[in-house]
């Protein structure tokens, strides 16, 4: 496992935490210290390959990206992005089986901003709400095709919706339907 390391324009690929930490400590801005270098070990030895940003200064961080890439080219060709981890197969990202085609039972929940009047001052507010439904669709993006049109007839109009991509709509496939 190699790392990558980028501070704004500066950017290296090391096969080792310690070269990490020497690429690092030569930048003077950093500031490395025991409990960062610890921190830095920490996560390089964990099973976590989401890269990970550690704050310098207000809105200013560096990166790190754990790689199987051989050489910096490999990396900013993306050749050597992460199949598995431990020998088991990640699982495939909501947003990529959004719009894979299967007919039948699908299980959508959504959380999102709905208008509603508070009663002593008649005035409105957003409030958080969360909402599930089955339905019979095509997809996932059809299931929140079809709850958001439900919904829209149900509640007020300046209700807001979250993307279908995000983390505020979920979905399960359950099954065929005949």
């Amino acid at each position: 496992m190699n790392l990558y390391l980028r501070y704004f324009d500066r950017e290296v690929l090391v096969t080792n935490v310690d070269d990490a930490i020497a690429f690092l400590a030569d930048i003077e801005e950093i500031g490395m210290n025991p409990v960062l270098e610890r921190d830095i070990r920490d996560y390089v030895a964990s099973d976590v390959v989401f890269p990970k940003r550690y704050k310098v200064r207000p809105r200013i961080y560096f990166i790190i990206i754990k790689t199987e890439a051989s050489t910096m080219q490999d990396f900013k060709d993306k050749k050597a992005v992460h199949t598995s981890v431990g020998g088991v197969k990640p699982a495939t990202p909501t947003v990529l089986r959004l719009n894979e085609e299967r007919y039948g039972w699908y299980e959508g929940s959504i959380d999102f901003k709905r208008v509603l009047m508070v009663p002593g001052t008649g005035k409105f507010q957003y409030r958080d709400t969360h909402f599930e439904a089955c339905c019979k669709a095509e997809s996932g993006q059809d299931c929140y095709n079809r709850i958001v049109d439900h919904l829209s007839e149900r509640v007020d109009p300046r209700s807001q919706f979250p993307s279908a991509k995000g983390k505020n709509f979920k979905f399960r496939f359950l099954g065929d339907c005949k």
